[in-house]
């Protein structure tokens, strides 16, 4: 009876550990880290063992994920992750939408953006899809026209009407919270509001609406789409558990997407 017990207690440990799995994830600093945190938390319970790694920039962590440093990466929208692939001929895909981070305009000068005045300038991201989304919120704001026929991909020599004259700097997304002192507004992502102190609800003179194209990705290399390991990731990522935590942490200043 003790071998069969044995036994059976060795059958049970060697199926839990046949499943049991390591891999590296890369995030930004702020709500991606803390929400992957969470993930990592409900992963491990299903045998998936997550090292987070976070990266400061929207660059390096789409090349450590074609280099193989990664398994995947969980800080970019589509058309961000869209347009590297592009530009960069990187064989990666998106196998899970997250979360998404309604950007915001802030000023520490002006209260609302017609309180601008002529010749103003406004710092926006100087990657083209969030420089484009921020340009495309000023748009919609009616501050500015934009060439309809680029989509999303426009940048400021794709402006056709500006009528206060604003000046637009190009800067790194995470150093836009920095350039509320020297320029009269920023576009701010919200992940980089949310690390500088910034309420990304209360705050902004003008907030872009809850748009899908937006939505943040889960990317992973082509090669591995299909992996168990990518299964029960998107499982974790998706459960209730995480879905609570966005909801209670970030007070709707990060929308759960699935």
């Amino acid at each position: 009876m003790k071998k069969l017990i044995l036994a059976a207690a060795f059958a049970a440990f060697s199926v839990a550990t046949a499943f049991a799995e390591d891999i590296k994830i890369g995030v930004t600093p702020g709500p991606h880290a803390q929400i992957m945190e969470k993930v990592k938390e409900i992963a491990a319970a299903k045998g998936l063992n997550i090292e987070i790694l976070e990266f400061s920039d929207y660059v390096v962590p789409n090349q450590a994920l074609a280099d193989g440093e990664l398994n995947a990466n969980s800080f970019q929208h589509q058309p961000y992750l869209d347009n590297q692939v592009a530009d960069r001929k990187f064989d990666l895909v998106s196998v899970a939408q997250t979360v998404n981070f309604p950007m915001g305009v802030y000023s520490k000068k002006a209260k609302s953006l017609s309180e601008l005045k002529d010749g103003a300038t406004i710092a926006i991201p100087n990657d083209p899809t969030n420089g484009g989304r921020a340009l495309l919120i000023l748009a919609d704001q009616g501050l500015i026209k934009v060439d309809a026929a680029k989509g999303l991909k426009i940048g400021p020599a794709d402006v056709t009407e500006n009528p206060k004259n604003i000046e637009f700097a190009e800067l790194d997304a995470a150093q836009l919270p920095r350039s509320l002192d020297d320029v009269d507004a920023s576009v701010i992502n919200t992940n980089y509001a949310l690390e500088a102190g910034l309420n990304p609800k209360t705050d902004p003179i003008a907030r872009e609406g809850e748009k899908a194209p937006y939505i943040n990705v889960i990317a992973v290399n082509a090669k591995d789409k299909d992996a168990a390991w990518v299964k029960t990731l998107i499982e974790a990522y998706h459960s209730d558990a995480v879905k609570d935590f966005v909801n209670t942490t970030f007070n709707g200043a990060v929308i759960a997407a699935w």
